[in-house]
């Protein structure tokens, strides 16, 4: 029972309210038209684009949410409220006898702020 304590207030100090961690830095640095590489121009992007403000872009692998937050900000000149990222495994494909696999890639869907607009369409 003592040593559940010991840890429990272990696990206390290092965990306590209202520090923040100093943010990850990988050793890369990307400039804004680094992170963004391209919108991605669907169906389902133009309807949350025209529902709920949201737009979706592929991004570099290496970005961060802060980063892609940055350079949309930058780019568009328009306020960012939330990124949603999710990183697509590639497919396996075979062309004939050979096998192969599509590159893998990240998606950022950004959500805007009020009645900004970003029009690429």
């Amino acid at each position: 029972m003592p040593k559940a304590t010991a840890k429990r207030k272990i696990y206390a100090k290092k965990h306590e309210k209202g520090k923040v961690a100093a943010p990850r830095r990988r050793g890369l640095t990307l400039e804004p038209h680094q992170v963004i590489q391209k919108p991605m121009v669907t169906e389902k992007g133009v309807f949350q684009a025209n529902s709920f403000n949201q737009y979706t872009f592929q991004v570099n692998p290496e970005a961060t949410k802060t980063e892609i937050k940055n350079a949309i900000e930058t780019l568009f000149e328009v306020s960012v409220d939330k990124v949603a990222t999710q990183t697509r495994k590639g497919k396996p494909r075979r062309y004939k006898f050979t096998y192969g696999k599509t590159k893998s890639w990240k998606k950022a869907v950004v959500k805007l702020k009020g009645d900004d607009k970003i029009d690429f369409f």
